[in-house]
This record gives structure tokens, sequence and C-alpha cells, in this order.
């Protein structure tokens, strides 16, 4: 019998989603640690965050200044969670009164040079990249008795599916090794003052703006294009808000008193992540929208260009089998019983001729259940009580887990796999190429939520993307039944898979991703690249709906010169090796992928896997010849960001004369969305999507 196409029901999604909804807080972020662990952690005084975002990507700068109180200078080590597609373009220490700014080297050469800094006495700091979780900064020295300020700036694309903009400030560290966790004070508070400030400038109409985990935002719109939230904290003093504006906290437009302005009060602490969403609005068209650099007389320019479909995917029907792999690592702890009503809300919205398994990984793997269990209201009731009398401990054998998941499939079943984790494989088998391999060789399409800072996000996402399916991330600080809605309208309609993308008309290269795999309703399709020439190109977009081709195609212009945007160099840069990164990880390190990384990053200023940046007496720049390329860099993109900021806004939207789609993009709805109706009408999707089928792979 043909084989099926294993996909995921809406419900075993709706379990996914609910998995995190009450999660506790992880480790805090932003910390300058002593390494001398006998001397006082200097204090964070203040910590001001300000972020921009506009023609599809953001920029987020973060200024700290931190206080030793010690009698003696002291090496101090800061901390920060890798933020999702972030690339690092800026690392700032203020030396005598005046901002320096890094400069990126191959990594052993950047730390031998801070070593000789830092033994010779003069200011100096490093940023590594450890793995994919943190950035760690070196500064040294941190002087007695005396304040020191940073900047970090980095530099990500705006995400947004369905028609809602989602940003994060992550604060929460994540990480789930217990001796690196050891290694950072979890008290972090800022002492004086704390701001958090983000600016939206959309090309198309924004309807509402939404902070979920923080009130006491004040959110204000100038025009439905331009939109501002602002966290405002002053320790032992006043609140900095205006409780006067009915959009204070939530949507614009909902009833929220914030935070008394005359309320002392107390520290703030950095251990919750800042999630702000914004709604477009609906019934915008499907649509191609370009941002391109470059210079002026420059044979090459670089381009993103963003593809958002029209809602034309239709919603499938009929049910399957689904297979749970849950991770009962110690890391769960907390997060347990969350994870059990999860499953349970799930289980409740199946047919009764579906079947369910449950897998369970910690430091091995064993199932659950005996085999398929029917969804009957009486196997429901056993087996989560079952489920909720297990206990989580040990580590995390991810691969254990997903082998064991993956030999419970039933071949003449349609199917799904829904991981469930908030760690990293560190138990068993760890190698991504061996998790990359185990994927290919199954039918299946997996569907993960990438929980937390510390997720091995890298891993998640491969793994999805080679069986088609996708990886979310979810923070504790999202609205989880927004979040459900998004997922529920992409597992309950058809996706479109074997892409392919063609520019023709003008000669195009380096495209990342080079070879974009699927896309499911409300997604995006993000391309970076470069452009040689200018005029008129042709856009073709095919792919695979239930083994019927599906056809978007378009024109629009190349510009001759384009200064606006110079941080889309950045931003190719970092997804070309995004992919290097990739096939090393796959294919094992060589020498050729190795060197185009640290190339890239050098040339366009990124901390990297094999890349660091060093910032040191600007006198000491000078002496040793370095050339200030990435300050040079960021001058020019700060230059063009006050340019952007002092002209209207502008629509990026290339194909208005010949529309990609027909239909307007897919949305959640019109009207006024407090959580409690998103709520019901996640739950109204349930019912009617839990039957729910997914076309057969093509």
């Amino acid at each position: 019998m043909k084989t099926l196409l294993k996909r995921l029901t809406a419900s075993a999604m709706a379990a996914l989603i609910l998995l995190v909804g009450s999660a506790t807080s992880a480790l805090a972020a932003g910390l300058l640690t002593p390494k001398d662990s006998s001397l006082a952690t200097p204090q964070i005084r203040s910590h001001h965050v300000e972020v921009s975002i506009e023609d599809g990507y953001a920029i987020t700068q973060v200024d700290q200044v931190f206080s030793n109180s010690n009698p003696t200078d002291l090496e101090a080590v800061y901390a920060f969670p890798v933020p999702e597609k972030g690339a690092v373009s800026e690392f700032t220490i203020w030396i005598d009164d005046q901002p320096v700014t890094g400069e990126v080297f191959e990594r052993e050469e950047a730390r031998r040079l801070y070593e000789e800094e830092k033994a010779a006495g003069r200011e100096a700091g490093l940023t590594e990249k450890q793995k994919h979780y943190r950035f760690e900064v070196s500064v040294s020295p941190v002087r007695a008795n005396s304040e020191t300020r940073i900047r970090l700036v980095y530099v990500q694309p705006a995400h947004i599916d369905t028609g809602i903009g989602r940003y994060v400030y992550p604060l929460e560290d994540g990480e789930t090794d217990d001796r690196a966790l050891a290694f950072w004070n979890n008290d972090a508070v800022v002492q004086e003052d704390f701001s958090f400030r983000l600016r939206l400038r959309s090309g198309y109409p924004v309807t509402a703006l939404r902070l979920p985990q923080h009130p006491q935002a004040l959110i204000t719109n100038h025009g439905e294009q331009e939109w501002q939230a602002e966290i405002a904290h002053r320790s032992g003093g006043v609140a900095v808000t205006d409780d006067s504006d009915p959009g204070v906290g939530g949507m614009q437009g909902e009833s929220d008193p914030g935070v008394d302005p005359g309320q002392q009060q107390q520290p703030m602490r950095l251990d919750r992540n800042i999630v702000v969403y914004w709604r477009l609005k609906e019934g915008l068209p499907g649509s191609v929208d370009l941002v391109t650099y470059r210079e002026p007389g420059k044979q090459r320019g670089t381009f993103m260009l963003t593809l958002t479909p029209g809602d034309d995917l239709a919603q499938i029907t009929e049910g399957r089998d689904w297979v749970f792999v849950l991770d009962m690592s110690g890391s769960m702890r907390g997060k347990y019983q969350t994870l059990v009503d999860g499953v349970q809300r799930a289980l409740g919205k199946l047919g009764t001729n579906d079947r369910f398994r449950f897998i369970r990984f910690n430091n091995s793997a064993s199932e659950l259940t005996p085999g398929w269990i029917s969804a009957t209201p009486e196997g429901i009731t056993q087996w989560s009580n079952r489920l909720a009398a297990s206990s989580v401990d040990g580590g995390t054998n991810l691969f254990a887990g997903l082998e064991r998941g993956l030999d419970s499939l039933d071949a003449d079943r349609t199917s799904a796999i829904v991981l469930v984790t908030d760690g990293e494989a560190n138990v068993g088998v760890t190698d991504k190429r061996d998790f990359i391999d185990l994927m290919k060789q199954h039918d299946v399409r997996l569907f993960t939520a990438v929980m937390g800072n510390g997720s091995n996000r890298p891993l998640l996402e491969a793994m999805a993307q080679v069986s088609n399916g996708f990886a979310v991330s979810v923070s504790n600080s999202d609205d989880i039944a927004g979040k459900l809605m998004e997922f529920t309208s992409k597992v309950s309609h058809e996706a479109l898979h074997d892409l392919d993308l063609q520019i023709r008309g003008v000669r195009v290269a380096d495209l990342a991703p080079a070879a974009p795999s699927s896309l499911y309703r409300g997604e995006q399709l993000v391309v970076f690249g470069h452009y040689f020439g200018d005029g008129t190109a042709d856009l073709s977009l095919t792919g695979k709906v239930s083994g019927t081709e599906k056809h978007y195609e378009t024109s629009f212009t190349f510009p001759a010169s384009a200064t606006e945007n110079p941080g889309v160099e950045r931003l190719w840069a970092y997804a070309k090796i995004r992919e290097l990164q990739e096939r090393i990880d796959y294919l094992g390190a060589d020498a050729d992928s190795r060197d185009a990384i640290v190339g890239l990053a050098v040339e366009h200023g990124l901390v990297t896997d094999y890349t660091s940046m060093v910032v040191m007496r600007e006198e000491q720049f000078a002496a040793r010849g370095i050339d200030r390329s990435n300050r040079d860099r960021r001058q020019l993109e700060q230059a063009a960001a006050t340019r952007r900021a002092s002209v209207p806004v502008q629509n990026r939207r290339v194909d208005a004369h010949a529309p990609i789609s027909a239909t307007p993009r897919a949305s959640h709805g019109g009207g006024a969305m407090g959580i409690e109706i998103i709520f019901l009408a996640a739950l109204l999707l349930l019912v009617h999507a839990g039957r729910g089928r997914d076309a057969k792979r093509s």
C-alpha cells in the first residue's frame, strides 16, 4: 500500500503550544560577572534598549553601565543570549569617556590581541560566541570604584507570520548545562534606570501593537504606519508611564491602567524576555517587497526580497496517527504539569478513529503507551493520568527519543511527529549530521517547538527543514493563545513544497537560502542575494501542493543605486554564514567552508563561531595598523538610519503593477482582539480542525 504523507493535526500542535504556557523563568542575562569569584559582582546601574524595525529588519542597541564597588580592578564577563537570526554588528566600550567600537578577527587572533592588551594593563574587550546559545563579552580592566559603559548592537530580519509581526528582546539565559549555570549570578537587577523603546515604521498599515507580559508598557501611534512601545523603570523613584493613554499595555484600545505613576519601584529584574507583537491591517494583498543597497558606481548590489503569498492554500480534512516525543529531562522540572495539561487538551480534540502514542526520553527513551491507543474518552483519561504520574530527571538523549518515535510509525496511516524539548542533545548521539540522516530515512514531517533561549535552535530547525516540517521559537513571555492560532492555521491547511525560485533579466547570485524548501500558510519567503546591473527582472516561484504544481510570477526593477539600507549587506552575509555553518555541521569541518565564514565575517563585521570582535584603545588600533572597517561601516549604517527616520515611511512593494497573487495574504481576522477573544477563537479553531487532514507529500 502506498506510503501516506505523515503530517500533524491541529490538535497535536495545540499540545505543543500549551506546553509552554506556565514555564518558569530561567536565569537572567546581561550580567557582568567577575572571573575572580571572590570579588563582588558589579551592579547594573542602567540598562537602555533602543529597537528600530523598518524595511523588513530590526536593529537592536543595548547600552549598559556597570559599577564596580571593589577596591581593585577586575576582569569580568558579560553574558547575552543569541537572538534568533541576530548578528552582532557592534561592541563598544567607553574609554576615556569616548566610545571605541570593536573590529572582527579570526577567533584565535582576536583572543591573542585581547590577552596582549589585558597583560599591558590597557582597556580592552572581546566578544565571542559560545555555540548557539550565548555571546560572552570579556572586559578588562573594570576599574575599581568606577563605572564601565558598554554597548551592543545587533541586526536581524523582522518576523511576520499570518499578518502578525513578532519581536523578542532575549533576557532569559535559558542554558541547561548546570556547570555553566553555576558561573552566572541569577540576581540580575538594574539598580537605577531601565528603559526599552521600540519604534516600528511599517510600509503596511498596522492596526494594533501588544506586549503581552508587560502591561506597564506605554503604546502610542503616529498614524497607522508608525508605532512606539516604551517601558521605563526608575528604581526608588517613579514609574515613567502615562495611565491616561488607553493604549497602555496590551493592544491599543484595551483597558489597562499600567503602573501607578506615583508608585515607588523596586529594582528592575532582567529575567523575562520582552515580546512585542504588531498586527497588520486585514485584507492586505499578497506581495513582493524589495530592499536594496548599492553604492553609486558600484557593479554589485545587495538585496533582501520578501515574498508574501496570498491565502490560497486550501483547508484539509481527515484524521491520523500522531506520536508525542516528550522531553522528560531534569530541565523540564517546573514545566511538566503544563506539558501534561497541553497533551490532555489536544487529545480531547481528536476523532474517535485517531490514535496516539507517548514516547518519553531523558538519559534513554521508552514508550509509556503499549502501542497505539484509540482516542476514546476512556483511553485519553487513562493515559493522560499515567503521563501525569511520570517524573522528570536526568539528561537529554534527544536522538534516542526521536529514533523510538520514528520506529513507532505505521506506514499505512497518515502520521506526525511532535517533538517537545527545551534543551539540547547532551546524552548519547549528539552530532547534528546523525540527526539529519535519521530524519532523511523517514517519510514524515517533524514539527517542533524551540522552547527557550538556550535551546539548540540550529539543530531543531535543520531537522524540521529536511522533513519539510517547521520549527517554532516560543518564549515564556509569548501570548500562548495567539501562538496557538498561528500554528493551528498552518497544520490545518495545505502547504507549498519543493519550491523553485527563479529571477531572470538581471543577473543575481549568492542567494541565501540557496534552495528554499517549503511555505506554510501565513509564512513569508525571505531571500538575500547579490545583483549585477539594473533594470527589469522577472520573478517566478513554483512549488507543489498535493502533487499539483502551483506558480507565482511578477516583475520588478533593480535600481542602479540605493543608499538607504546598508545594513542589508550584513544580513546577507549572516544568511550565507548560516548556510555554510549548516554544511559544516552536517558534512564536517572543511577548510574551504571555514575560510569562507571567516572571510565573510571579517569583511562584514560579524561575530561567529570562528570570529570574534576586539575593542582596544584607538591608539593601539593605530599602532598595530588595524583597519577600522567595522567602525566605518557602523558610521555608514547610523547615518543611513538617521536619514530614514527623517522622511516618511516607505513602502517597499514592487509588484503592485503585476501582483504576485490575486488573493489577500493570510491573517487571523480583524476586529478588537483582546486575549479572551484570541483564546476563544483558538478553541473554536481546534474544534473545527481537530479532524483535519494534510495533503499527501508530492
